[in-house]
């Protein structure tokens, strides 16, 4: 494979874009690459399809781009498929997410992966990822699906459960993290040997090492010291309740569990500087740095900046071209491999995992991990049991299990009653009627 053909679905969301075709484009066996940008949104695309000529002419790559609002063009032949759309974008979906449950006092702080907010996300977003599967089907059958859109874990189940197509979910927490702990202990991330696995954005550091130290002393000595940075508290908590690190950041995992945020304990907002409504802050702010970046664009004198992100994107598609073999983290099937059993051994084998994984020629091999801590499955399971129901709800159409995925969330049964639940539930899905599958839409809600 000389030039791979790389298809950019959402390349509208121009910043991550820009730099995961910086990331692309800056390696030498991919610097010819054939790029397709594809977007609903015109003006978008046509800001993206600008970033792209400057970051080819920065690193001096010759690709040939195509940006179309054709989709089957886009994919047409596509050897990889990389996914960033967000389904209902800010405005209406992520904004209906947050303010109809605050009308009952649930608050949220991210509300794309688990929660109420996950589950119209994904409710939303899986019937579009299907549509997409059945189009590489015909197209490019033999591709690599990468996949950035959350909720990333009902998202890859949701498509499991209905398509064939090749796919691993991607996400940046593992490596982020590992930064972020590496700069808490003074260490060159570099000189960190870790191993991770669980679920999306619930995974946790199995092991984490300097030259063969094992470094949880001291991050639990940090954590006992209470010096811990204010943006991490809470995961550092859970690290004093647990005995491990989790790897999504602190706003996102205090809704994943029931501890953090509730109705009249201001005070636990306050300790743990718990972010409410941190989401549509930063949505704002992105669309704000959109528009600094067209501007940016418009002047041929300003300079682009391109350097390289933490994104696993880019070295996937190079190990599959070249067959340099590298360990990355993804987003997979729990399903037993080579006949050795399931992958995490504790979590049900139909559920989505995230382990790290060998690329190289023959794509992307999930490595076993066998069984984790006892209480760490336990945790994972609470999160497990609702993408279980909200996926049901996809595949099967049964409206009911909608209300029964919201039921078992542990954040949101923390805070409301079952009448409640109903309510809130009746309410979103009145506001998502379009975004629907055909099989949930407009039929009487679950008594």
């Amino acid at each position: 494979m000389t030039a791979p053909r790389i298809a950019m679905i959402g390349a509208g969301s121009t910043v991550f874009a820009k730099n995961l075709l910086g990331d692309i484009l800056s390696l030498p066996a991919l610097s010819g690459a054939d790029i397709r940008l594809f977007d609903i949104d015109q003006a978008r695309l046509d800001v993206t399809h600008q970033v792209a000529g400057r970051v080819a002419a920065t690193v001096n790559a010759t690709p040939t781009v195509m940006a179309t609002t054709d989709r089957e063009r886009a994919l047409d032949g596509a050897d990889f498929v990389i996914n960033m759309i967000q389904v209902g974008g800010y405005r209406p979906a992520t904004v209906t997410d947050f303010e109809v449950p605050k009308k009952y006092g649930l608050r949220q702080t991210i509300a794309d992966t688990l929660g109420i907010g996950g589950i119209m996300r994904a409710l939303r977003t899986v019937p579009v990822l299907l549509d997409m599967s059945r189009d590489m089907e015909r197209l490019c059958p033999d591709t690599l699906h990468l996949n950035y859109v959350n909720p990333m874990a009902m998202n890859i189940w949701g498509l499991a459960r209905q398509s064939n197509i090749k796919t691993v979910g991607l996400c940046h927490s593992v490596q982020h993290t590992a930064g972020e702990l590496a700069s808490d202990l003074g260490i060159p991330v570099s000189e960190i040997d870790f191993l991770c696995a669980g679920i999306n954005h619930m995974a946790f550091y199995l092991k984490f090492e300097h030259r063969g130290e094992d470094l949880y002393p001291q991050l639990k000595a940090l954590a006992d010291s209470g010096q811990v940075p204010a943006g991490n508290r809470v995961r550092y908590e859970m690290l004093r309740r647990l005995g491990y690190f989790v790897t999504e950041s602190s706003e996102h995992f205090s809704e994943y569990v029931p501890y953090f945020i509730k109705r009249g304990r201001e005070d636990l907002i306050e300790r743990f500087n718990i972010p409410l409504d941190e989401y549509p802050r930063r949505c704002e702010s992105q669309i704000s740095g959109w528009e600094t970046l067209r501007l940016t664009l418009a002047d041929p004198a300003a300079e682009i900046e391109v350097r390289r992100s933490v994104e696993y994107g880019s070295l996937i598609i190079d190990s599959m071209v070249t067959g340099t073999p590298r360990v990355i983290y993804g987003n997979v099937m729990n399903s037993p491999v080579l006949g050795s059993g399931k992958l995490i051994g504790n979590l049900p084998e139909e559920c989505c995992v995230e382990v790290p994984c060998l690329v190289d020629r023959q794509g992307i091999q999930p490595t076993r991990i066998g069984q984790l801590p006892p209480q760490l499955a336990a945790l994972m399971q609470t999160n497990i049991n609702v993408q279980a129901l909200t996926v049901e709800a996809l595949v099967t159409g049964n409206r009911e299990h909608i209300y029964h995925a919201v039921m078992f969330d542990p954040h949101t049964a923390a805070e409301l009653d079952l009448d409640q639940i109903w309510s809130l539930v009746d309410d979103l899905l009145k506001q998502h009627d379009d975004w629907l599958p055909a099989s949930l839409r407009s039929l009487q809600a679950a008594d």
